[in-house]
C-alpha cells in the first residue's frame, strides 16, 4: 500500500474522529493538532488508521512524527 492510499486512510479517520472536518482541509502538511485533535482524538485516530491497515506499530514509534505526510509514509515503509 502507498503512502498515499495510507493518507486516505488517514483523512478517513480523520473525518471519523472529527466529523466538523472536512475532507478539503486534510492535507499531508497539516498535524493532527492543527485539525483540533486533542491527545485523546490524535490516539483514536492512530489506533483507528492502524487496525485499519492490520499493522501493529508501538504508538511510541508514531508520536515522533510532526505531519500527516510523514505519519503516511513511515506507515508505508513499515508496511
Amino acid at each position: 500500500m502507498c503512502k498515499d492510499e495510507i493518507f486516505r486512510v488517514i483523512q478517513k479517520n480523520i473525518i471519523t474522529v472529527l466529523p466538523h472536518i472536512t475532507q478539503d482541509v486534510i492535507t499531508p502538511d497539516k498535524e493532527l493538532k492543527d485539525l483540533g485533535a486533542n491527545s485523546i482524538d490524535r490516539s483514536e485516530i492512530i489506533l483507528k488508521t492502524l487496525e485499519d491497515l492490520n499493522l501493529k506499530i508501538p504508538l511510541t514509534k508514531i508520536v515522533k512524527f510532526k505531519n500527516i505526510g510523514a505519519l503516511s509514509e513511515f506507515i508505508a515503509h513499515e508496511k
